[in-house]
């Protein structure tokens, strides 16, 4: 990122960057607090929200093509029946119900909405009863319409992404805290009573806060999410389909390189496999 051109207001503590990225010239607020700038970034920025998407996409299917997985669909023998979609959707922990119940309010007439019985007496299971192969196909066959696609996108923003960069950005958490938020919330739920409240978001948040302060209460960033990132594989740890905890180290070496704008390039290693986001 090179900046051109810096303009102060008189009478104001703003301060307008002209900077480029990628060859394109775009401003960047910045706002002077006691003597130093911090610029305002965050995981909703669009830029941000798709290297947020890639990352997921890494560890949920190995692939940085997050669109490529509407149509993903398999039970990954977690518990959770099946997992599906761009953060996997899982039947047996009702966002797959609730997703497919959004899509049928859009477009009644779908391959999938005759499944919604037998999705609501699945889920809380890890049972395929009333499912199996005619479901999966049925998933990939709906994965085609734009309809599906925009379904998946709104339950992934309204339960998972949008609440995680919410309650990261009241502590106080910058991009990179805002994602570790927001994965932990993908794969270990929001605290509805899908697992228990001790293994999921809410509860790993809580955990860490005993060991540290938010920034937003007068801690440090990488204190606290170092102690964020502790309690988070304490949890991982115990199921054996997630103690594999290369998300937790990605995150870990990405604070200790102290990125947390999450600036490309990213280079990070997924279960083996070497991933990188050039910009």
């Amino acid at each position: 990122m090179k900046a051109e051109l810096k303009k102060k207001l008189m009478g104001s503590s703003i301060v307008v960057l002209l900077v480029t990225i990628g060859g394109c010239a775009q401003y960047v607020k910045e706002e002077k607090k006691a003597g130093a700038t911090q610029t305002h970034v965050s995981l909703k920025d669009a830029d941000k929200k798709e290297i947020a998407m890639e990352l997921v996409s890494s560890a949920e299917n190995s692939s940085l093509k997050w669109r490529d997985q509407y149509a993903y669909i398999e039970d990954i023998k977690d518990g959770r029946g099946y997992t599906a979609g761009i953060i996997g959707f899982c039947s047996g922990t009702g966002d797959m119900l609730t997703l497919v119940q959004t899509y049928t309010k859009a477009e009644a007439d779908n391959v999938l909405a005759k499944f919604l019985p037998a999705l609501e007496k699945v889920n809380g299971s890890e049972s395929h009863e009333g499912l199996g192969a005619e479901f999966e196909q049925a998933w990939q066959e709906a994965a085609k319409d734009p309809l599906f696609q925009k379904a998946q996108d709104e339950i992934r923003d309204t339960i998972y992404f949008e609440p995680a960069v919410e309650q990261a950005e009241k502590d106080g958490l910058s991009p990179l805290g805002q994602f570790i938020y927001y994965d932990a919330m993908v794969m270990h739920g929001p605290g509805d009573g899908s697992v228990p409240l001790e293994e999921s978001f809410p509860g790993i948040r809580e955990s860490a806060l005993k060991q540290a302060k938010a920034p937003a209460e007068g801690g440090e960033e990488q204190v606290f999410l170092t102690s964020f990132l502790t309690e988070r594989g304490k949890v991982m740890e115990l199921e054996e389909a997630h103690e594999d905890l290369s998300r937790v180290v990605a995150q870990r070496q990405f604070l200790k390189e102290n990125n947390l704008n999450l600036t490309p390039p990213l280079k990070w290693t997924m279960y083996g496999e070497f991933f990188e986001i050039t910009q």
